[in-house]
């Protein structure tokens, strides 16, 4: 459940209460430990936890068969990856290099040359010697 922080408000976006009430009623419930909050950007972010699950079953007389959504889990289909698309013209497992390019010149061309010797010397930046003071 989501509730902005107006305790002025007339009206709860989703519910036909006013949204003090909404707020105080989680609020309770969060005091009892059955939900967690989460405040941010003036928003009151409430979710339920599974004592407050077992105890909206008992306080609402549930069977223990009802769950809320986000508990079910959907069955999804086996092998197929969202958004890719469907390709005919290749097996499973099949690889396609021919777009792909990599060098092998045997050599590294990227960083340092081997006769590369940095120094390090004081008085340059935030390592450099303190004056004196007086």
């Amino acid at each position: 459940m989501v509730a902005k922080k107006d305790f002025n408000a007339p009206k709860h976006g989703d519910v036909d209460v006013p949204n003090l009430h909404v707020i105080k009623a989680l609020q309770s419930l969060e005091s009892r430990g059955l939900v967690h909050v989460q405040f941010s950007w003036q928003y009151y972010y409430y979710f339920l936890n599974d004592a407050g699950i077992d105890y909206l079953r008992k306080y609402l007389h549930l069977p223990v068969e009802i769950v809320p959504r986000t508990h079910i889990k959907t069955a999804k289909a086996p092998g197929i990856r969202p958004g890719a698309p469907f390709r005919e013209d290749r097996q499973r497992g099949e690889r396609r290099d021919d777009g792909y390019r990599r060098r092998d010149d045997g050599e590294k061309k990227e960083g340092a040359t081997g006769d590369f010797r940095p120094e390090f010397r004081g008085g340059v930046g935030r390592g450099g010697p303190r004056p004196a003071q007086a």
